[in-house]
């Protein structure tokens, strides 16, 4: 589905977790799931993530993007947004979301943009505006991920 494109983030943010063996442009590229709808990340920061998804195949029976294809992208950017926030230090799981469908989208791509509500210690939440190709809203999310230690590094 299109050329992948890996997500923008500020080289200090790279650096951080390329020093912890992580290789960040990889790892949210956009997982395997949003791998096979398309989503792809264009910009990533805890301030604020945008990317874009396509709508053809990620449509109902009635040729209009599928609500769950929003809220796999309003996820995606989400859960980005929160661990960039968390730091290396923290894993970001999703707790809540919740999806308004404000109009239907038949073709081309929608834009996700998360910007954070509240970024605490133990918890972050990011509102997420998904747009079409005319910057009509198509859907509002929220999204709510709770920050957990990450896992130890195993000793080889």
């Amino acid at each position: 589905m299109g050329e992948h494109t890996a997500p923008t983030f500020p080289q200090e943010i790279i650096d951080e977790y390329a020093a912890l063996g992580v290789d960040l442009p990889a790892l949210f590229s956009a997982g395997h799931l949003g791998e096979r709808m398309g989503v792809r990340i264009i910009e990533a920061s805890a301030e604020r993530v945008v990317g874009t998804m396509p709508v053809e195949g990620n449509t109902q029976p009635y040729g209009l993007l599928h609500g769950g294809a929003s809220a796999v992208l309003a996820e995606t950017l989400g859960s980005v947004g929160s661990m960039l926030h968390g730091g290396p230090s923290k894993i970001a799981v999703g707790v809540d979301l919740n999806c308004t469908h404000h109009r239907g989208a038949r073709s081309g791509l929608v834009t996700g943009t998360a910007t954070p509500v509240h970024r605490g210690r133990t918890t972050a939440t990011y509102e997420i505006a998904i747009t079409d190709e005319h910057g009509k809203r198509v859907c509002t999310a929220r999204l709510t991920c709770l920050l957990r230690d990450a896992p130890a590094p195993q000793a080889a």
